[in-house]
């Protein structure tokens, strides 16, 4: 077959590869993915990762692809099987940090063994020049799991050989390399460094004293860590991918793949992580394009395609200048989620939160405070640099020179707590537009949290950081505030992830199908008027953007998220049963000191996982299924109080709390409990409802405007919870057996998620038939008439003399039990405005331009045209 021609993918198929699902698994899955209809695999990062990486994102090498998903030749062998089906492979790369620690990073490793005058100095972000005296010329390596002096003292620090890493002090197989000029005179007294005896740990101690790191308890990275981490994961170090050296190093291999045709595309991970985001990105597509130029003839010969994962605040476009095809998905994931809520929810579910959970903030409170708290506990290090690169500005100037470092310390703090996106991205030049809005926006909500008295302090930073026209000043004062600006940027991107993602999205629960990556939990719904203002909007500026609604990193699995956007249609009857559950089930709460275990609102937001997770077709009686169940749920109940830090955390677990509220979840399903069968059957209640969004949910991912993805394994019902329950095996073999089942025949036994493949497989062949209608066709709303007008979205995609409609319900808590279609009669007089019906044709449904096709048993309506 001949490989795709355009630089769109069609549709791509993510896969999470690692040792258990190699790249010659993702082959064998290829001729079924080239049969439902997906141009592209999609593949997460395949170079060299950490031993037993699940995921990938913790790349210790960038010479080679991993030898456990099977190496180079294992890739070869996927791209060929990829050609004989048409088919082409995007990738997934990891350019902001590597996996560090440990032994298996040879770069790292000899980082620490050189320090700042090695080859690889500039290699990660490290801050060689540190204020603190004892980290002058060295990087702090917090390591260890105790206090440097109990581990020395107790003969854990060891002197070793190992291979060709050479001499190591060696702590559990976490190595770190001793500097050469010392290893010529403790190999000829090695036995005097003898870690058992307190004259052998001092030598040990005198000869860390020595090194170009230095040892410490896991703990003091939070406070003092003197080089980027990946937010606040001290096993993954930032990289400076913005020095041309590093750059080319880090990327050698990726460009080879991309010349010699094994690559197609690629997806950044964390761009909001480079120093120089847009320069990357550039430079990145500049040298695709000269590798382009060497690829064979049998790969397809097209323009670069670019993707970045880049999480979008509510308003915020994408930068216009970084020559990239679009995002991976997570604004269109928002923006179809909350097109399917129902606004008249937000009201009562928000006083429903208040009662239940005790708490009167609305979401932005919550994450104000959690960014303060993210900023104390996990990031103070980082603020700590930037308020000293701050400071340094300060004191190059009389004029400036007497603002106390603790000043910038709490003015900044205030700028970063009220910051409203994840990052501007001003260096040397003027700020856009978009930029000083961001920055002034925080300069003014910060203001009014100020005394008086720090507002000329908060005006200059205001300067510093992006006002300034710096591009005229003397080298050295243009160099302190560029590295400043660089330390602000990279800092408020984590201090968001953090504050939002891993810890207020778990501490605000009105609805947790919006708390999402990508979304803002404030932004109830959406209008169909907002829907189809952004679907135009994309189709304008990035038709080659993804489409997605699950991806490895979603808190929830698309399908469950639909199920709970029914409670938003369904507000007073959720309230009434959770009030009742809350009450029921308050003896089986435990009282500790520090308060109820589990928490009232941790309690509410396991009950709505409960009714939203509940497998279909789970019966009350079926205890080794509710038990699975349970299992699952636990490890979602145990990640979401660790992430809210209330009373838990990772870094320091409250196991008597933890085991309490899981006994609070094993109570709630044991076997004759009278909430069992109320939440089972409230789960059925909601069940075809949430089909019914789901379904509809698919079917805007699969015609509008971009490249649909299509996550592993979600052509079924996607039930998961967070990672790692989202990244379970997936029964392919099941897939593939259904893949020819009739729509027809799979809509009576909806509850198994084939009539979900069923309906994807028909759409996505619809765009392998018409190409260049959904990559280039327009989009345009279609007017609904009716009684019901305002519960459906409707628009017409159009190439020429094709087009095709789709109409999908924005409400469907009144659908069947036992179907996925409406009662007879429910859209009597509601009809699509449509000045030429007799020429469509049905894909979906019967043609009719009347929508009482959705009362058939399918509630989407796809009709074409030529």
């Amino acid at each position: 077959m001949t490989p795709p021609a355009t630089t769109i993918p069609r549709a791509t198929a993510r896969l999470q590869l690692h040792k258990d699902f190699t790249l010659d698994d993702a082959a064998a899955t290829v001729p079924y993915y080239a049969a439902l209809g997906v141009s592209h695999l999609y593949a997460s990062p395949i170079l060299q990762a950490r031993a037993g990486s699940t995921h990938g994102y913790d790349t210790v090498s960038h010479e080679r692809v991993n030898p456990e998903l099977g190496g180079e030749d294992a890739l070869r062998r996927l791209v060929a099987e990829l050609r004989k089906h048409g088919m082409a492979l995007l990738l997934d790369i990891v350019p902001n940090h590597m996996g560090v620690g440990g032994n298996d990073n040879a770069v790292w490793m000899d980082v620490l063994a050189h320090g700042p005058n090695g080859r690889y100095s500039k290699f990660f972000d490290v801050d060689w020049e540190s204020d603190d005296p004892a980290l002058r010329g060295k990087m702090l390596a917090p390591f260890l799991g105790r206090p440097y002096g109990e581990a020395l003292a107790e003969g854990e620090l060891k002197l070793a050989e190992h291979g060709p890493t050479g001499l190591v002090l060696d702590y559990f197989d976490n190595w770190f390399p001793i500097r050469p000029e010392d290893v010529a005179a403790v190999r000829a007294d090695l036995s005097a460094y003898d870690s058992a005896t307190p004259q052998g740990q001092a030598r040990i101690h005198e000869l860390l004293e020595r090194q170009h790191f230095r040892l410490s308890h896991w703990k003091l990275a939070a406070d003092e860590i003197n080089w980027r981490r990946f937010f606040d994961v001290t096993g993954l170090g930032g990289v400076r991918v913005e020095v041309p050296e590093v750059f080319e190093e880090s990327h050698a291999v990726i460009l080879r793949l991309y010349a010699e045709g094994l690559i197609d595309g690629l997806r950044i991970d964390h761009v909001d992580g480079l120093a120089q985001p847009g320069a990357y990105c550039r430079k990145l597509r500049r040298c695709m394009e000269t590798a382009a130029r060497q690829r064979p003839a049998d790969a397809p010969r097209v323009e670069p395609y670019i993707i970045v994962e880049k999480i979008l605040a509510p308003g915020e476009p994408m930068p216009a200048d970084w020559r990239v095809d679009g995002t991976s998905g997570y604004d269109f994931m928002d923006q179809v989620g909350a097109v399917l809520h129902d606004p008249a929810g937000e009201a009562p579910l928000s006083l429903l939160w208040q009662e239940v959970s005790g708490s009167n903030r609305d979401f932005p409170a919550e994450e104000r405070i959690a960014r303060r708290q993210i900023l104390r506990d996990n990031l103070a290090a980082e603020r700590e640099s930037c308020a000293r690169a701050l400071h340094r500005i300060a004191r190059s100037s009389p004029m400036t020179r007497d603002i106390p470092l603790a000043a910038i310390r709490r003015v900044l703090t205030e700028v970063l707590v009220h910051f409203p996106v994840y990052r501007t991205y001003t260096r040397a030049g003027r700020a856009t537009s978009q930029d000083a809005t961001m920055l002034a926006r925080a300069v003014g909500r910060a203001r009014a949290n100020l005394p008086d008295n720090e507002h000329a302090v908060l005006d200059h930073l205001h300067q510093w950081l992006g006002e300034e026209r710096i591009l005229a000043l003397p080298a050295p004062d243009r160099a302190l505030r560029l590295v400043a600006r660089v330390r602000f940027q990279q800092l408020s991107s984590p201090t968001a992830a953090k504050s939002v993602e891993d810890t207020a999205f778990y501490r605000y629960g009105r609805l947790l199908s919006r708390n999402e990556v990508g979304s803002h939990p404030d932004q109830f719904s959406l209008s169909p008027a907002g829907f189809h203002a952004a679907c135009a909007e994309r189709q304008a500026l990035y038709p080659g953007a993804l489409l997605a609604t699950a991806t490895h990193d979603h808190k929830r699995g698309e399908d469950v998220r639909m199920r709970l956007a029914v409670l938003s249609e369904i507000a007073d009857e959720w309230s009434a049963t959770l009030r009742g559950w809350m009450a029921e089930s308050a003896p089986l709460r435990e009282e500790m000191d520090s308060g109820p275990a589990p928490e009232p609102g941790e309690a509410a937001m396991l009950f709505q996982m409960l009714v939203s997770a509940w497998p279909l077709g789970l019966e009350a009686t079926d205890r080794a299924g509710i038990e699975g169940f349970a299992e699952r749920l636990a490890g979602w109940q145990q990640k979401a109080m660790r992430e809210a830090k209330r009373r838990t955390g990772w870094g320091a677990p409250d196991e008597a709390y933890e085991s309490a509220a899981r006994r609070f979840l094993d109570a709630v399903l044991a076997d004759g409990s009278p909430l069992l069968p109320e939440i089972a059957g409230f789960a059925a209640r909601i069940a075809p409802a949430g089909a019914a969004k789901g379904l509809a949910q698919a079917a805007l991912r699969l015609t509008t405007p971009g490249a649909p993805d299509l996550y592993q394994g979600t052509e079924y019902w996607d039930e998961s919870l967070v990672d790692p329950d989202n990244r379970r095996p997936v029964d392919f073999a099941a897939r593939r057996a259904s893949l020819d089942t009739p729509l027809a025949d799979a809509l009576p036994q909806w509850q198994d998620g084939v009539v979900k493949q069923a309906m994807i497989r028909r759409l996505l062949l619809l765009r392998a038939e018409m190409p260049e209608l959904f990559s280039r066709g327009s989009y345009q709303p279609v007017e609904v008439a009716g009684p019901r007008a305002a519960e459906v979205l409707a628009f017409q995609r159009q190439d020429g003399d094709r087009a095709v409609l789709v109409a999908v319900p924005l409400r469907a808590a009144p659908v069947r039990a036992g179907t996925l279609g409406f009662p007879p009669g429910h859209w009597n007089g509601t009809r699509l405005v449509l000045p030429d019906a007799g020429a469509w044709k049905p894909v979906l449904g019967d043609g009719g331009a009347d929508l009482a096709a959705l009362e058939q048993g399918l509630p989407v309506l796809v009709l074409r045209r030529g």
